[in-house]
């Protein structure tokens, strides 16, 4: 049986983990960066079909030692036709050609289509992401100051403000390949997570009308249960769905997935702390929420 006591230290608990990830996060990403991928740092794309009996992994492994670079390898879901992607030289005129380097360990190669991502397009990509990325904050941010008070309306941000640092931060400590289909991802993320924080601070908007003699603390821990099951069924389906991605969906969707599983499980925990801690921090109380005197007339 969970207590109220209980409750009120699991969350406070919880969002001091979550700083210190956030903490870590930040250390990550002014040290390492992200590693982005040639959607962001420009490069070549090439369409190739090749031998059926040649798998993902030898490919990768004799461009790989061809090129002295990485090589991403992708199949396009017909036999024998993949997806290539590798950094393009400086001197485009020095650039290998990529059909002898295959016929190397192929003897069936045709090229379907080579492209090049200059840096230009990659460097705008980037600077579109991020102000997407910024637009989607800043319309969220309007959206809740007119939905609710600030004391609530601050806690719901900093915790999708939380979900954007673990995220970023995981794929800055782990290196993973961060391209436009990862920032689709976490768009989305900031979508789920915001509804989560919509409906528990709705929860306790409501709870603080009906109970004015109840304690902040508490109010938040009855607002936690009366909304974790639909939490934990919601979240937890979300989560069976981007699992399987995860496993069935191949290289092609792993980035996507991996943004969505960590990005589910971040917002959930976030809504449940931070989102609750901060109105408990600003004092929030059922005076915030009385409704207005009307002036009598003159």
């Amino acid at each position: 049986m969970i207590t109220n006591k209980t409750l009120t230290k699991w969350r406070h608990a919880g969002s001091l983990i979550s700083c210190l990830l956030i903490i870590v996060s930040i250390f990550s990403l002014a040290t390492k960066g992200l590693n982005f991928g040639l959607d962001f740092t420009g490069g070549m794309i090439s369409e190739v079909r090749l031998d059926n009996t040649l798998t993902a992994a030898q490919i990768q492994t004799n461009l790989e030692a061809a090129l002295h670079q990485p090589v991403s390898v992708v199949s396009t879901g017909d036999d024998g036709q993949w997806m290539l992607r590798y950094a393009a030289t400086e001197d485009i005129q020095q650039q290998p050609e990529i059909r002898q380097l295959l016929a190397s360990f192929s003897d069936n190669v045709e090229m379907i289509n080579v492209s090049l991502v200059g840096p230009q397009v990659g460097q705008e990509l980037a600077e579109q992401g991020g102000l997407a990325v910024m637009i989607t904050l800043m319309v969220i941010l309007a959206y809740l100051s007119f939905r609710f008070e600030w004391r609530l309306a601050s806690g719901a941000l900093l915790a999708l403000m939380h979900d954007v640092f673990i995220l970023l931060g995981f794929f800055s400590f782990t290196g993973m390949e961060f391209n436009l289909t990862v920032l689709a991802a976490l768009l989305a993320v900031l979508g789920y997570s915001l509804n989560d924080s919509i409906i528990i601070s709705d929860r306790i908007r409501e709870l603080l009308r009906a109970n004015v003699k109840l304690p902040i603390a508490e109010l938040n821990n009855q607002a936690i249960l009366n909304t974790l099951s639909r939490t934990l069924i919601t979240s937890g389906t979300t989560l069976i769905s981007v699992a399987s991605l995860w496993l069935l969906g191949g290289e092609p969707l792993f980035g996507f997935s991996v943004t969505m599983f960590i990005g589910i499980v971040a917002g959930t925990w976030s809504t449940m702390t931070i989102a609750t801690i901060i109105p408990e921090l600003t004092h929030l109380g059922p005076q915030h929420y009385a409704p207005e005197p009307i002036s009598e007339a003159p």
